[in-house]
């Protein structure tokens, strides 16, 4: 069968793969803290924050900001984050992105690298800002290292997104 006269059925597959792979790639990051991985310090990267900033990265039409509304409600009930925590900081980081896609007229592998850090200090800043006004004593160093990882696991996260793209886009 040539690529040209496909059938209704393959039009429709490769149309929900378009669409529903980057939705469900990201479910999947918020649900990898289910897993019952136990550490004694906050070492584990917050997969699913690092998931959703590199399809923003890659792909930055794809999601307006509301859309970091619902997947940070379900990252907030999963996570036993308090419920707002990542809805608000999720759509401030969206918002983020826009003004500087707006701001940049080009944006390369470092750039987005950086941004990417700069996204994750500040989201791992106000998460222990919000845990600070809970009650929480700890000292912001004890999250360095789960930052410092974060940041260097980034570009394995965004090159696993960018085959999950060549994927999504292939025929």
């Amino acid at each position: 069968m040539s690529w040209i006269a496909s059938s209704n059925r393959d039009v429709a597959r490769r149309d929900a793969r378009r669409r529903y792979v980057p939705l469900v790639s990201t479910i999947a990051a918020i649900l990898f803290a289910i897993l019952p991985i136990v550490v004694t310090t906050p070492i584990v990267p917050d997969f699913a924050f690092l998931v959703l900033i590199a399809w923003r990265l890659l792909r930055p039409e794809m999601w307006t900001a509301q859309m970091a509304l619902p997947l940070g409600l379900l990252n907030d009930l999963v996570d036993g984050l308090p419920l707002g925590q990542s809805m608000a900081l999720w759509t401030l980081t969206f918002l983020a992105f826009d003004i500087l896609d707006a701001r940049l007229n080009w944006r390369d592998y470092w750039m987005d690298w950086f941004f990417a850090a700069l996204a994750i200090l500040t989201y791992s800043l106000a998460g222990w800002a919000i845990g600070r006004l809970m009650g929480n004593m700890a000292s912001f160093t004890v999250l360095l290292p789960q930052i410092v990882l974060s940041v260097f696991l980034y570009p394995v996260v965004a090159r696993i997104i960018l085959m999950l793209d060549r994927w999504r886009l292939a025929r």
